[in-house]
């Protein structure tokens, strides 16, 4: 876990025994912090956050045991509590329940009856325990069905928090994530990196291209893709023929000097961040992003959020290949696909 919470472990918490729905103790429902529906979707009209949605029954016997162990685990408990808005919801209640807008009930006569937004939740799939991860204002929804142990709920966090899903299907971040904290064979780096000084120095002997790698080292996805993505054999070798791959933490200290501007940390006020990265983001830092620019330095794109390989590939060669001076986007990827089918 101190692997994933890189975020939360910035933060400090005082781990107490939480209560559950129904003022049940920690050993029913865990150290997350749950709430019910009505306080999860007025908490996130103020701050807007993720909200993950447990689905239980009182007879379910792997929910219980998601209690006492995932959620029950000090720092997973930590990082849903800080960047979800936890709710546990009984899937046999008879209580009614405003969920987006739309109130749900219970219509059955039998004991175990399902109510309707366990069922909408699930699309019929009545199956205990189930999670659901919901992001953008209730746009993006991820249903995982049964047990999820905490080495296989952290790439569900990290997907839905830190908006991966907005660019990458789960099941390709998943495999990524994998192989970037799990896997524990040494693999050197095959792309090559430099600092923004040594790209720089550089272009001055051979201009080319260059590529601004934003990220932190708070930002797991940032990981992945760099341990992952950037490594991918035919990503890292388009990169190292075209372009100077910069390596550009925005937690850094250096000075930094790009085009006869100093950039040091601490001069934007409210902005913990080396201000370059506002440069290189045009303002609209995102983590992670890729900014490339021309053979000029000028910022020919910026790119936010995580990529896949393939992605990225396709995005490398339409400006490695000055394709974005002569063609929409589509129109290329329609040209590079059937390219690639040859």
């Amino acid at each position: 876990m101190k692997k994933l919470l890189c975020i939360a472990l910035l933060f400090h918490f005082t781990v107490f025994a939480q209560h559950g729905p129904g003022g049940t103790d920690k050993a029913s429902h865990g150290l997350v912090k749950w709430m019910n529906f009505k306080e999860a979707q007025e908490a996130n009209k103020k701050q807007a956050k993720p909200i993950l949605i447990d689905i239980y029954t009182e007879w379910c016997g792997w929910c219980k045991h998601m209690n006492k162990t995932t959620y029950s685990d000090p720092g997973l408990a930590n990082y849903i509590n800080t960047y979800f808005y936890p709710v546990q919801f009984d899937a046999e209640t008879h209580d009614t329940i405003e969920y987006n807008g739309t109130k749900y009930y219970n219509t059955g006569t039998e004991k175990k009856s399902a109510h309707q937004l366990a069922v909408k939740l699930l699309n019929g799939q009545l199956s205990y325990p189930s999670t659901i991860f919901v992001n953008n204002n209730f746009q993006f929804n991820l249903l995982s069905q049964g047990y999820l142990e905490v080495r296989k709920i952290e790439p569900l966090l990290i997907y839905t928090v830190e908006n991966v899903f907005r660019t990458t299907q789960y099941e390709e971040f998943r495999i990524n994530f994998e192989k970037t904290f799990y896997d524990t064979t040494k693999k050197e780096d095959i792309v090559k990196w430099h600092s923004m000084n040594e790209a720089l120095a550089l272009y001055k002997k051979k201009p080319k291209k260059m590529i601004v790698d934003v990220h932190a080292g708070f930002c797991n996805a940032c990981k992945v893709m760099n341990k992952t993505v950037y490594n991918d054999t035919a990503v890292a070798r388009y990169i190292n023929e075209n372009f100077y791959l910069v390596d550009m933490n925005a937690e850094t200290t250096e000075e930094i000097e790009f085009k006869g501007v100093k950039y040091v940390t601490g001069s934007v006020p409210g902005f913990p961040f080396n201000p370059i990265v506002l440069e290189m983001t045009r303002k609209n830092f995102v983590l992670p992003s890729m900014s490339l620019l021309d053979e000029k330095q000028e910022i020919m794109d910026v790119i936010p959020f995580y990529l896949a390989e393939q992605t990225a590939l396709a995005i490398l060669h339409f400006y490695g290949e000055n394709k974005y001076k002569t063609m929409k986007w589509d129109d290329f990827l329609k040209e590079y696909k059937e390219r690639k089918l040859k």
